[in-house]
């Protein structure tokens, strides 16, 4: 059998081709499939090479590496040109912000925020979560208060001026123990004291004030001489006055937020009310104070409209 090529007889014949003919001849049936894969594969290697071949299969493989071709380059370019103006940007800002610090990698971020915390340990405000009053607590509320412990720790880490935490009556073979592993990523690893004792027993009594909103004073400032003690208590019965109880047991002072000297009671469809808040949304409402010494700004962010009550100055 004979086989040819189109534009054979011309006499400039590439010497592959040539090579491939006299195969062709040679062999069998299993030999031409295996000459032709050949000649397939030349003619796709002169097809990337930019030359015409006048075959439908070999102008077809033609057009698609050129498209492919044109695709990835078209990619590479928008991601230049999108990476320069992110440059020029980052440029232009430098140039009208001179006082702000460059964007700085998450090492470097971490390791400020680890000096932060450790320099709080030793020079900031002090805040207990006492969390020995959750042996009564259900699973359900357990979790909550898994998930408010990581929140508060996440807006400490974020702060500028961050307190120094203790995890008191906390034990590491209890059900809250656990549910703080599963809940919370780097839970063994967070920048705060764990232990087992009573946060009673740690400090001296006249050094405490416990925060609770059953408490007759309101809190008029941030005192680092103090520390402060917020319940660890997610209790969906809502059994009144536990954390004032147990502060009177140890003639312990007691503080609430200053939420009735600022905030007033809005009208809402529920008539809902509520002065009781999450131990993540007192810390922000404190966080916020000792940064900025503005008591109706730290209870805007701390205490939500669903709590049924806003600021004096915002009532119409």
């Amino acid at each position: 059998m004979d086989w040819k090529l189109e534009g054979s007889t011309q006499k400039t014949e590439s010497p592959v081709l040539q090579g491939h003919e006299g195969i062709l001849e040679d062999t069998g049936a299993h030999g031409i499939s295996e000459s032709f894969q050949l000649l397939q594969i030349d003619v796709e290697c002169e097809c990337q090479e930019g030359e015409t071949l006048p075959t439908g299969s070999a102008a077809w493989c033609s057009k698609n590496v050129r498209r492919k071709q044109r695709h990835w380059e078209k990619i590479i370019a928008a991601k230049k040109s999108k990476r320069k103006q992110e440059k020029e940007r980052r440029k232009a800002n430098r140039a009208e912000n001179p006082g702000i610090c460059p964007q700085h990698s998450k090492r470097f971020l971490r390791a400020l925020t680890k000096e932060k915390l450790l320099e709080a340990k030793h020079s900031g405000p002090r805040l207990c979560i006492d969390l020995s009053m959750t042996h009564h607590m259900s699973k359900k509320e357990l979790s909550r208060l898994a998930g408010q412990i990581r929140r508060l720790y996440g807006s400490n880490k974020k702060a500028d001026r961050p307190f120094w935490i203790c995890l008191t009556g906390f034990t590491t073979d209890s059900p809250l123990y656990e549910e703080c592993l599963r809940m919370n990523d780097g839970f063994s690893s967070y920048l705060l004291d764990i232990t087992e004792e009573d946060c009673f027993s740690l400090f001296p009594l006249e050094t405490l004030v416990y925060l609770t909103p059953d408490s007759e004073h309101a809190l008029e400032d941030v005192d680092l001489n103090k520390v402060y003690i917020l319940g660890g208590l997610v209790d969906e019965s809502i059994q009144k006055k536990v954390t004032f109880q147990k502060a009177q047991e140890y003639s312990v002072k007691t503080a609430r937020l200053p939420i009735q000297e600022y905030m007033v009671r809005r009208q809402n469809g529920k008539n809902y009310h509520s002065k009781i808040l999450a131990i993540n949304q007192v810390f922000d409402i404190l966080s916020t104070y000792f940064d900025t010494h503005n008591w109706p700004e730290a209870l805007k962010k701390g205490v939500s409209s669903g709590k049924g009550y806003v600021l004096r100055n915002s009532v119409e």
